[in-house]
């Protein structure tokens, strides 16, 4: 068992376990640095102490006795969640949750941010934790879009006014940017854009405004559009699209190592088929 005795990435002694169980899905880094806290990691049937612990390829790891298998290429899914369904592996409500509906098939994922049980449209789905991670952060800028269905007075320049932010009830929110769509009676529809997305934010910052919120649908969330996907279906996102937005690799180590080794083999064929005479001459100058 490899452990980081100075704190640093050793690409030598492997990868580091939580970063690993991350890739494989089971958990983000950080809560799979409380699995192993927790005692319920093991690494070739040892209890894994520290997540500063290495993995190599062929390692035996497992979660509460489940072997976990190793972590397939980072793979990212578009879902058009309904409502009444919550965004978590196991509800100690019992309620149903978005992975109980999930078509089979599919590897073990996890979710990117959250949609609350009466919220509706795209959430991001990965089987790989540190991509789920890296994707929550605000610090990367994207801009998470909303279509609402309020009920009550709309106040127009309210509405502009979040864009320089709001306090309610003590919590700070980041500028919104927030326009009227359409209104019928007493119902309207806004678009809501914002970059941070605390818990329950939109229906907090409406009902500050005096607005109730009807109905809640995510229809972006960075570059990814949730478009004419039905309710309830999941599209895998093109390799390429995941190559050229988030600069991921896209191949297993395993796939890697053996495009390498095929290319080798290609170039080795190469020029042992060329002729004599394509070898470099000389540069007069020598």
């Amino acid at each position: 068992m490899a452990e980081d005795e100075e704190g640093g990435e050793n690409t030598g002694r492997g990868e580091r376990i939580a970063k690993w169980l991350a890739r494989a899905g089971i958990a983000s880094r950080r809560d799979a640095e409380k699995l192993i806290a927790e005692g319920r990691v093991k690494l070739e049937n040892k209890v894994v102490e520290t997540p500063a612990t290495f993995i190599r390829p062929g390692d035996l790891v497992t979660v509460d006795g489940r072997h976990v298998a190793e972590p397939q290429r980072t793979r990212l899914f578009r879902y058009h969640k309904p409502t009444g369904l919550v965004t978590t592996h196991r509800d100690e409500k019992g309620r149903e949750t978005v992975f109980q509906k999930l078509p089979p098939g599919l590897p073990r994922l996890v979710s990117v941010g959250r949609l609350d049980l009466n919220s509706e449209g795209l959430l991001l789905l990965t089987n790989d934790g540190e991509l789920a991670r890296r994707l929550e952060l605000p610090s990367n800028g994207w801009l998470r879009r909303y279509r609402v269905r309020v009920n009550g007075f709309i106040d127009e320049r309210a509405l502009a006014d979040l864009a320089r932010g709001v306090t309610v009830e003590g919590v700070r929110y980041a500028p919104i940017e927030a326009g009227l769509d359409s209104r019928k009676g007493a119902n309207a529809w806004l678009t809501v854009a914002l970059h941070e997305g605390k818990n329950r934010e939109i229906r907090r910052v409406m009902q500050h405004l005096g607005l109730n919120v009807s109905r809640l649908i995510r229809t972006a969330y960075g570059p990814f559009q949730l478009g004419a996907l039905p309710r309830g279906a999941v599209e895998e996102v093109n390799p390429k699209v995941l190559r050229d937005q988030l600069g991921l690799k896209t191949e297993t180590p395993a796939q890697e190592r053996l495009r390498k080794v095929k290319a080798r083999s290609r170039a080795g064929r190469d020029a042992g088929d060329a002729p004599l005479d394509a070898a470099p001459k000389p540069d007069p100058a020598d």
